[in-house]
């Protein structure tokens, strides 16, 4: 009996790591889609949940050191964070690329800031593939981005309006282009 409760104790582990290790890493786009991996990389307001936009689309949120996948249509996007402050990066993704948008909290007046920085540095890119290769994704129930999407409709609209009128032409945003998906060796 005794035999039979330790088998049954490794057993439930052993499927429990797998399962949690199945989850982790890098995972390619369906077919037609790209993959975008949005990459928290440092404590800097750790506890502030960070909101994630697709142009006008509310897409997710999450604090601390973690990350999100989205998967979304090739092409030109313009994804943006918003804490304190809000923060763009313009992309042009390829079909089958797998790209990175490192997000780093900063010391902000009342509340956290944040930055979004392409993977052209190799600290920053490294440091971003090591957490998506050991942690589970942060994922934001289809429920609660309906929610955000709605109660954040007209807040969306007017940062979008800012970004075009004031923001776009004065600040130096990042650009990713289609040739800057990771290559596959680097995610495995």
């Amino acid at each position: 009996m005794k035999k039979l409760k330790i088998f049954t104790i490794i057993l439930l582990g052993a499927l429990t790591m797998s399962s949690t290790l199945l989850a982790q890493g890098f995972q390619p786009p369906e077919e037609g889609n790209a993959a975008i991996y949005f990459v928290r990389i440092n404590k800097v307001g750790k506890w502030i949940n960070f909101k994630y936009f697709d142009k006008d689309k509310f897409i997710g949120k999450f604090g601390g050191i973690n990350y999100m996948r989205y998967e979304c249509d090739p092409g030109k996007h313009l994804f943006w964070a918003s804490a304190e402050n809000k923060y763009f990066v313009t992309t042009d993704l390829k079909e089958g690329g797998t790209y990175i948008v490192i997000v780093k909290g900063k010391m902000g007046g009342m509340s956290a800031g944040v930055r979004l920085y392409t993977a052209e540095d190799e600290d920053m890119l490294e440091k971003a593939i090591s957490i998506v290769k050991k942690k589970k994704p942060v994922e934001t129930s289809d429920d609660i981005i309906e929610l955000e999407n709605t109660e954040l409709k007209e807040y969306i609209a007017e940062k979008l309006a800012a970004y075009e009128n004031d923001w776009k032409d004065t600040k130096d945003f990042p650009n990713i282009t289609a040739d800057m998906a990771i290559p596959p060796e680097k995610l495995k």
